[in-house]
């Protein structure tokens, strides 16, 4: 993602590295209160700590709260956390019915010809190769050039998505390539939990009658509905959108981002498959929001993205079963609503909340797992380094809001571009003018036919995304000058054919993606060389 992450990251290495055997936590008992992904997520990599067993880790788990199970997609960031846990994609992937995910289609967004759809791809070693002559024939095309500019023919991993390919290479090819997953949620969350119990965290079932309060305004224990009282001395918040702790009980302040993201709902349908699998998610633009289709090893997980405000529920349902083809009630589909938004502050006093607590965007670019493990590594962080001062949170508080408001730039940035006219829901998001500050620098840059890569890479605005992804998200829609010019022997330095033989070549390297998810094979160690724009 973006330096900033980056930097941290190497951070984190170095402070735990010089975490002494014997230190003590500045905390003893951490009580995370509720389960699904994001509180087993959290207490794994609590447990997973340097200081190990002398850290307690408490996961409290309501029998009366439903977990929100459906096919979900991740971005890159989920296979770091499987490899830094010593968890083999061979042992959790089939518990939880995943596979590979190569990037994300844009189906419908667009309607400028031969742009009315475009893959998102996850970045590669091999991009190395092919990024200069993508980024340059973008800033040639800016500059009127009749120039090939679209995505899709520069990268491996949407050949791999094309193809049905996994994208794990054989250990021959020397190029690695960097892949997200998609999973059932609910089965996710039971692995977590399994490997968490394994290394020591401690299971309550209990609900939450009363967040008690010390004098100081810290979370001082927990009622339960049986009587009994728990206690910690840190506490994260897992509890979703009830916001039980961070936002009922301390107060803490909700910023929505109504104004910049329209839909609130969702509906979700599954459909039995057994044919190829493709690596990626496709989004497809209907009348009143989108619809993601998440291949799992067994079926498809569909789900209808929309705004209440232009469309009911039941005319979204009606929309989405027409769509799929599933007129037959027999079917069912699960109506869930959403607040995009992020609290003011992502830690408190001594309670940081996380997951569906903490902030949500919207479904679109998967982005809700890696705020929750980059909330979770930046805690652990914190507690290696043994400082849980108000200078500490205030910089974690920064970071993580930050890194969320970029992503939602990025995000909102798919909604302003797209050209479709037919209902009003696409017409009043493309004459939206609620942008930050930063998007709106990056489009005036954009629009005025000039690069924005400098821009991106000095962070004065594309936060959260590198310039692989801002290029294609904004090549890829077609946003360019409508009036193409004849290219100049400079601008048309680049033969497409050596880009479609390089990619094409390469990916006879990749195995079938069905077949690869029934024998996955360890991974290899890593290489130092590695590099990515990601």
């Amino acid at each position: 993602m973006s330096d900033t992450a980056t930097v941290f990251n190497h951070n984190v290495a170095a402070r735990r590295d010089g975490v002494r055997i014997d230190a003590e936590p500045p905390v003893r008992h951490v009580v995370v209160v509720g389960g699904g992904t994001a509180g087993w997520m959290t207490a794994l990599l609590l447990a997973n700590s340097a200081y190990g067993a002398r850290l307690k880790v408490t996961v409290l788990e309501s029998s009366q709260v439903g977990v929100i199970g459906v096919g979900e997609g991740s971005t890159p960031w989920l296979r770091g956390f499987f490899e830094g846990l010593g968890i083999e994609e061979s042992e959790w992937m089939p518990e939880c019915h995943a596979t590979y995910k190569a990037g994300i289609s844009f189906d419908g967004w667009s309607t400028r010809p031969g742009y009315e759809s475009y893959f998102h791809s996850f970045a590669s070693m091999l991009d190395n190769m092919t990024m200069a002559p993508f980024i340059d024939n973008v800033h040639a095309r800016l500059d009127r050039a009749d120039v090939h500019a679209h995505p899709d023919r520069f990268f491996i991993s949407a050949r791999l998505a094309r193809e049905c390919k996994a994208p794990r290479p054989q250990q021959s090819f020397p190029f690695d390539v960097w892949y997200g997953f998609h999973f059932d949620s609910v089965l996710l969350g039971r692995f977590l939990q399994k490997k968490a119990m394994d290394r020591g965290v401690q299971h309550v079932v209990g609900h939450v009658t009363e967040v008690r309060l010390a004098e100081s305004g810290d979370v001082a224990s927990l009622a339960l509905k049986d009587g009994g009282t728990l206690a910690g001395d840190f506490y994260v918040d897992c509890t979703g959108f009830a916001s039980l702790l961070m936002g009922k009980a301390l107060g803490t302040p909700f910023v929505p981002f109504k104004d910049n993201l329209f839909n609130n709902a969702a509906i979700a349908i599954s459909k039995p498959h057994d044919g190829p699998i493709m690596p990626k998610t496709i989004s497809s633009a209907l009348g009143h929001g989108w619809v993601w289709k998440i291949p799992l090893t067994t079926r498809y997980g569909y789900g209808y993205v929309y705004s209440t405000d232009f469309c009911p529920p039941e005319n979204a349902e009606k929309e989405l079963r027409g769509h799929l083809g599933l007129l037959d009630a027999d079917v069912p589909a699960r109506h869930l609503e959403f607040r995009p938004g992020r609290v003011a502050e992502p830690w408190r006093r001594n309670c940081v909340a996380n997951g569906l607590a903490q902030s949500f965007i919207e479904p679109l670019e998967a982005t809700t797992l890696l705020y929750v493990q980059r909330t979770a590594e930046m805690l652990v962080a914190a507690l290696e380094q043994r400082d849980l001062g108000e200078g500490t949170r205030r910089r974690f508080n920064d970071t993580l809001n930050a890194g969320v408001e970029g992503t939602r730039d990025y995000i909102v940035t798919h909604f302003k571009t797209n050209t479709r006219n037919d209902t009003d829901y696409w017409r009043a998001n493309a004459a939206n003018t609620h942008l930050s500050e930063p998007l709106q620098q990056l489009l005036r840059t954009w629009l005025a036919s000039r690069p924005i890569s400098a821009g991106i890479a000095q962070g004065k605005f594309g936060r959260g995304y590198p310039i692989m992804s801002w290029y294609s998200l904004l090549a890829g829609v077609g946003l360019f000058p409508g009036d193409p010019r004849p290219p100049t022997a400079e601008e048309a330095k680049y033969d497409m054919a050596e880009v479609d033989t390089l990619l094409d070549r390469s990916a006879m390297n990749f195995p079938d993606h069905r077949t690869f998810l029934g024998a996955i094979p360890p991974k290899p160690k890593p290489s130092s060389l590695q590099v990515y724009f990601w």
